[in-house]
């Protein structure tokens, strides 16, 4: 099974903080890291703008990147958030090994 990181944004730290404690909680992710300081810049219903966000990096497996989206979405305020993954190539071993265990049924 391939390990996935996902990076996710969210307008407070406090919607990233209820996110990451469900996808943990729930097993979705091992674990997510929280940056609580980004500036994005992006069009938005035809203009640019500018916001401060959080981003959320979890790391998980591919397996689990729809269920992820479902749980993201039924609890972020965003109209159409970001959620994009990347699969990881390489990795220490026993990192990858955790990730694996700590997403297991």
């Amino acid at each position: 099974m391939k390990n996935i990181i996902i990076f996710i944004t969210t307008g407070s730290k406090k919607e990233a903080e209820v996110i990451a404690r469900d996808l943990v909680g729930k097993r979705l992710a091992a674990c997510v890291s929280i940056l609580p300081s980004v500036e994005s810049v992006y069009t938005w219903k035809g203009r640019i703008q500018a916001s401060k966000e959080c981003l959320l990096i979890a790391k998980t497996e591919d397996r689990l990147f729809l269920k992820v989206e479902k749980a993201v979405k039924r609890l972020h305020s965003y109209e159409c958030p970001e959620i994009v993954a990347f699969q990881l190539s390489k990795g220490s071993a026993d990192y990858m090994r955790w990730i694996k265990e700590s997403t297991g049924d």
